[in-house]
């Protein structure tokens, strides 16, 4: 019989108990969770491309009746009710963008009544400055944190 840890286990566990697991049993969990992960991640694949076989022209024959090219269309089938969602993604061309927002500005117009602009500084950018440049951009300057993560992995021996 193993004294390994289950999924099953874990899920019954707080945060609390599951803290106070060994680091190797922590690390085959969360082995077993990213084979979960990829898994489920692979099983919604294959369940999307089905649908998009079985729906996808029907869905866009009622897209194309609507006049649209994108958007969520519902289907009706044995009782279930099927929305295929085809999403629009934009992407603007951000030279394009500088010289169309110019052109709004010499026609007298204020681009800010048509686009927002958003200023971005990339952090690696940001520490090879030299120090009298970034003195002038520090007080725009918020540093936070994302969410923690952590590996567990087994120790490499010194020989």
């Amino acid at each position: 019989m193993s004294n390994r840890i289950t999924l099953a286990q874990l899920r019954e566990m707080t945060a609390g108990q599951a803290a106070g697991l060994p680091p190797d049993q922590i690390a085959l969990l969360l082995e077993d969770v990213a084979a979960m992960k990829a898994d489920a991640r692979r099983l919604d694949d294959l369940l999307q491309a089905a649908l998009q076989l079985r729906y996808g022209e029907r869905a866009a024959a009622l897209r194309r009746q609507d006049g649209r090219d994108t958007g969520t269309v519902s289907l009706e089938e044995d009782g279930f009710v099927i929305r295929a969602d085809l999403p629009k993604r934009v992407e603007w061309d951000q030279a394009r963008l500088a010289e169309a927002v110019e052109t709004v500005r010499q026609w007298g117009e204020d681009p800010a009544d048509y686009v927002t602009t958003e200023i971005r500084v990339p952090e690696s950018r940001y520490a090879a400055w030299p120090p009298r440049i970034r003195a002038v951009f520090e007080p725009a300057r918020t540093v936070g944190t994302g969410r923690p993560t952590f590996k567990v992995e087994p120790a490499r021996r010194r020989h």
